[in-house]
């Protein structure tokens, strides 16, 4: 398995979450149980993610701001769960900021798979691809059982 084909992986979970949390209602069980889930798993995938493909990218001129570029995505991300940490769940406009959340990272992950993945394909070694994706798998299994 390679980086890309790990993350992809995670993509999914990420967007099915998401997908599920913004259907949801008012100050609920279902909605806090899944906020907790996103919140989580966007975090835990984060850090992975820059540690084991990014960090290599940049020190790769050709991929280096790319890498920057997403990792300035990471950070907006992490403003918009910080924004709705701070409101309640019955707010109406909590719901509001979910669906940024998801528009947020529903954008960042076509990038990274359209664009980054590419980019970091060819200046990534065969070898590497598959070295950073056990990196990023030990690393997220570590997260998750913290």
């Amino acid at each position: 398995m390679t980086i890309f084909e790990a993350l992809r992986k995670d993509h999914d979970i990420q967007r099915d979450l998401l997908a599920r949390l913004v259907e949801t209602h008012g100050d609920s069980d279902e909605r806090d149980k899944l906020y907790q889930q996103v919140r989580a798993e966007l975090h835990y995938h984060a850090a992975a993610e820059e540690r084991a493909l990014y960090i290599p990218m940049m020190s790769i001129d050709l991929t280096q701001e790319k890498a920057r570029h997403s990792v300035a995505e990471h950070h907006e991300i992490d403003e918009l769960l910080e924004l709705l940490d701070e409101t309640d769940y019955s707010a109406t406009h909590w719901l509001t900021h979910a669906k940024q959340l998801q528009d947020l990272v529903t954008h960042h992950l076509d990038e990274e798979e359209q664009e980054v993945f590419q980019l970091a394909g060819r200046g990534l070694q065969d070898k590497q691809k598959t070295s950073l994706a056990s990196e990023y798998q030990e690393e997220m299994q570590r997260q998750r059982s913290a």
